[in-house]
């Protein structure tokens, strides 16, 4: 199983990234996803998810500035986030929702300078 989140970068407050989370060894078009976050010194939350019909539930923080989607032809997973703000910044995660414990990937840093 692989959950490899990528997209991440640094931006200027404002700024706009695109997310991508492709993955493999699991029944994709079955499973809810979600994008996750931990910022500096802070514990890992959910941002946003995406149902198998996609419904959507995105985080009050983020609403309006973040969109998640799903393809599920190639298994992937997408957050595109615009008018990044400083408190965005985070290492991000890719995951079911709920989240498997042992399906954390890497993540992917994204930095928003202020």
């Amino acid at each position: 199983v692989q959950l490899q989140a990528s997209g991440g970068g640094l931006v200027q407050t404002g700024g706009s990234l695109r997310l991508s989370c492709a993955t493999s060894g699991i029944d994709f078009s079955l499973r809810r996803m979600g994008w996750y976050r931990q910022g500096p010194g802070k514990q890992r939350e959910v941002v946003a998810t995406i149902d198998t019909d996609g419904s959507t539930y995105v985080v009050d923080s983020v609403k309006g500035r973040f969109t998640i989607s799903r393809n599920d032809a190639v298994r992937t997973v997408s957050l595109r986030m615009v008018n990044l703000q400083p408190d965005d910044t985070a290492v991000y995660y890719c995951n079911q929702s709920p989240p498997i414990a042992s399906r954390w990937g890497q993540g992917t840093l994204v930095t928003v300078s202020s």
